[in-house]
């Protein structure tokens, strides 16, 4: 049997942009264990702990929460896919690319969709949101947590009591904010919820996991015409990620050992303490960038500690701001990411995920600024 090693030549990365993020040793290793079959009772035993796991995560009893074998893009497709039928009313709060994205999502399964924007930057209004339904009476209503476009931390409850208010499903993007930011899914209210592993969890990327409510499951049970994705369709996935185990598709094992490991991790740190460090390193970021004249684009209270978006200053501008990455990325080794959309050309987007957010990598960062911004 032949064997291979890292290339020698590859210098680690630091992963400061919106995703993936930095892996820890513990994690590798996980995934590096030995094969073994998605059937096997050893594996399911993993698969169990690691529902066990996302439950808690999640803030949920939901039995429906699992790690879907896709990235958090096939999250948002199987809830949307899951909950609405054509036809069917959403109301989509956009203010950013990825509520743009729930958008186009909901437009190819056949619903009508009713958009209801604000400036990128700024949180979607209570109000605006809750007359958009009250009008509309939409089967469901979707929104970001955690705008990875923006840095925008969405306030959940208001808009999740509207939507309930006249019966309609909620549906939420985690995908930033899970394992970074408290997620109360029962207490919010939330029926279909998905994240990615690449981001605050601190895995590689390839799982979606996803957190599906009772009242959901029902709604795909019920359904006029079957989900449109054989592949997504949480009626066929239960019979795996259910009691019985029935095969429904390969699972990927070793993505799954990494999952479980970093799952483990965080629990050991504890929530609590997780976030507080997500805090005290985005605050740490924020103060020193103000030497180079970069400025938050969120205001603080509803900035996301693991996704910093900041205005870029005349210097970095100057010099051009994709230049300016591709050396921090060259010659010091750190990725950050720039903007998208309307933003592109106007922000940096530098995360500070998972085991990233510490003060010692913002050290990092800066120095590498102060090298290259004189």
């Amino acid at each position: 049997m032949t064997t291979t090693s890292k290339d020698p030549n590859r210098e680690p990365k630091l992963l400061l942009g919106p995703g993936p993020s930095n892996v820890h040793p513990d994690v590798l290793e996980a995934m590096a264990q030995p094969m073994i079959g998605h059937l096997d009772p050893d594996f399911l035993k993993i698969l169990d702990r690691v529902q066990v796991r996302l439950r808690a995560l999640f803030g949920t009893t939901n039995p429906m929460t699992l790690p879907l074998s896709t990235t958090g893009s096939g999250g948002m497709e199987a809830c949307f896919g899951n909950l609405l039928e054509p036809d069917d009313e959403v109301v989509v709060g956009v203010n950013g690319v990825f509520g743009n994205r729930m958008c186009d999502v909901a437009n190819r399964i056949g619903a009508r969709v009713t958009r209801v924007d604000a400036e990128w930057g700024r949180v979607l209004d209570d109000d605006a949101m809750s007359d958009a339904i009250r009008r509309v009476r939409p089967k469901a209503v979707a929104f970001v947590h955690a705008e990875t476009s923006t840095g925008v931390h969405q306030p959940v409850e208001a808009i999740s009591r509207a939507a309930h208010e006249i019966g309609a499903f909620v549906i939420l993007d985690c995908v930033t904010s899970l394992a970074g930011l408290p997620v109360r899914l029962d207490d919010w209210g939330v029926d279909a919820a998905y994240s990615g592993t690449q981001k605050c969890i601190g895995c590689s990327p390839g799982l979606s996991p996803a957190s599906f409510s009772p009242r959901a499951v029902e709604r795909a049970g019920n359904r006029t015409i079957p989900c449109t994705s054989w592949y997504l369709d949480i009626n066929l996935l239960a019979g795996y990620f259910g009691g019985e185990r029935v095969y429904h598709h390969t699972a990927p094992i070793s993505a799954i050992f990494g999952l479980d490991a970093g799952l483990r991790r965080i629990e050991q740190e504890g929530m609590a303490a997780r976030v507080a460090r997500h805090r005290d390193a985005a605050e740490a970021l924020i103060a020193g960038l103000a030497e180079f004249g970069f400025e938050p684009l969120v205001e603080p209270a509803h900035r996301l500690p693991m996704l910093s978006s900041v205005r870029l200053p005349a210097s970095v501008k100057k010099l051009g701001e994709a230049a300016v990455r591709r050396k921090l990325l060259a010659d010091h080794a750190i990725e950050v990411g720039g903007g998208l959309g309307a933003l592109a050309g106007e922000i940096w987007r530098i995360g500070l995920m998972g085991e990233n957010a510490r003060r010692e990598n913002v050290a990092r960062l800066l120095d590498a600024l102060r090298k290259e911004l004189g």
